[in-house]
């Protein structure tokens, strides 16, 4: 983890959109292009129609025509590691293999860093289709 993607999640947790739950979160995507996409939570009037801070990084990656996730951020405040929600474990699947890192920080710091393969194992990913 480098400290641009670090300060891109602090940057992105600081612009969610959290009125109901008043849990923000910023995430980072490196694409294998080495290029970072952040991404914030949005919440929605309409619960849960909103989107986790991990899915609006993924589609700012996608925008920009990367396909390929290379080591992701994910930063929330709080006692607790803040790692993404299942559907979120499986979007970040979708583009990126077992051995991705995830680190998991809070405001301050890195907290905890582990592989997608183990926050999601035995997954089932495009590889799976053909």
């Amino acid at each position: 983890m480098d400290k641009a993607m670090f300060d891109l999640a602090r940057a992105a947790m600081a612009k969610a959109h959290a009125p109901y739950s008043n849990f923000h979160v910023g995430a980072v995507m490196k694409g294998a292009n080495g290029r970072l996409y952040g991404g914030c939570n949005v919440e929605n009037a309409a619960y849960p129609e909103g989107c986790c801070a991990e899915t609006s990084a993924i589609a700012a990656m996608v925008m920009d025509g990367e396909a390929k996730i290379a080591e992701v951020l994910v930063m929330g405040a709080g006692e607790g590691l803040v790692t993404p929600c299942g559907g979120c474990r499986q979007r970040i699947r979708e583009f990126a293999a077992d051995d991705v890192p995830i680190h998991i920080c809070s405001p301050d710091e890195l907290r905890r860093t582990v592989t997608l393969g183990e926050l999601l194992p035995l997954s089932f990913g495009p590889e799976n289709l053909g």
